[in-house]
């Protein structure tokens, strides 16, 4: 079960938090946190935390390591889980920033099923990043899924989960316990297997599945699925689940369906965030898409 501790941030401010979402593989919590110091924790999961706006000093003391650290965008503080934090002392207080959570299951499947490496035999270090792009560029999308949802939002948020794990164990794990080297280039799905998948998506398209679902359908591992997946179709499951999703919404806008019907079977958890997630799609709201459409008499196509 993936969650932070309420204890350690009671001197900070939660904007918002992925709890609802149901998103499979990681939790994401955007915090402000007031100057102070927060108690010791020995975390369950691996927390990354990575400065979204502003500047900050931060103080913190774990696995051995003491880090002061100038923060300013883009900052990340990495804390493997089941290592101890002895104290965090924000001593400039900390405007924006996100915090994800991630299991140990995305971390097992990488080693074991993509490298044949003993989980036990590969440490992760805690430390104090002063820019990685890839990361940055995950909490990005995390933070943006987070204020909109999107039609795959739950797909993309797992995906990103493995893909955030494999670059933590390919950048940040200590090189004396035998970290693995960078996975080969990912061959495209077969023919017979792209199908089984592109069926299972079609006939789930009103559901809720995982990307883990898709990768078992195809017998592969999420992680190898993912990149077989966007070599045969030039594109990642999520954004083809999207396309998939909006396209069949625009059908249904022919119908009498309502909107809040039509936002439901499109994935959504509102019509509030279907509407903000077709107009930024499509450049107009769901009722102004179905006026536009009867207007014309219907006559459309689209994939």
């Amino acid at each position: 079960m993936l969650g932070h501790s309420v204890d350690k941030y009671v001197n900070g401010f939660l904007a918002q938090t992925s709890n609802a979402r149901c998103w499979s593989g990681l939790l994401a919590e955007r915090w402000s946190h007031a100057a102070g110091e927060l108690p010791s924790l020995v975390p369950r999961d691996t927390e990354v935390a990575v400065l979204l706006q502003g500047r900050t000093v931060v103080e913190r003391a774990g696995g051995g390591m003491r880090q002061h650290t100038h923060g300013r965008r883009g900052t990340i503080w990495l804390c493997p889980a089941g290592v101890e934090e002895e104290f965090v002392d924000v001593v400039e207080p900390i405007a924006d920033c996100l915090h994800i959570f991630l299991p140990a299951r995305p971390f097992d499947e990488i080693l074991l099923r993509e490298h044949d490496i003993d989980p036990a035999s590969v440490e992760l270090r805690y430390e104090t990043i002063a820019n990685d792009p890839f990361i940055e560029q995950v909490a990005g999308q995390i933070a943006r899924e987070l204020s909109a949802e999107t039609a795959a939002g739950r797909l993309l948020m797992e995906t990103l989960g493995v893909a955030l794990a494999a670059h933590l164990v390919h950048t940040y794990a200590s090189t004396a316990r035998g970290a693995p080297q960078k996975s080969p280039a990912a061959r495209p799905l077969d023919a017979k297997r792209l199908a089984r998948v592109t069926e299972f998506i079609e006939q789930r398209l009103d559901g809720d599945f995982t990307v883990a679902d898709l990768a078992a359908v195809s017998c592969m591992s999420v992680a190898h699925f993912a990149r077989s997946f966007r070599a045969a179709t030039g594109e990642p499951p999520h954004a083809f689940v999207s396309a998939r999703r909006l396209s069949r919404a625009k059908q249904l806008l022919l119908s009498d369906a309502s909107i809040a019907d039509i936002a439901s079977t499109s994935g959504f958890s509102s019509q509030a965030n279907f509407t903000r997630a077709f107009r930024n799609a499509t450049g107009m709201t769901p009722a102004q898409f179905r006026k536009e459409a009867r207007f014309a008499g219907g006559d459309r196509r689209w994939p």
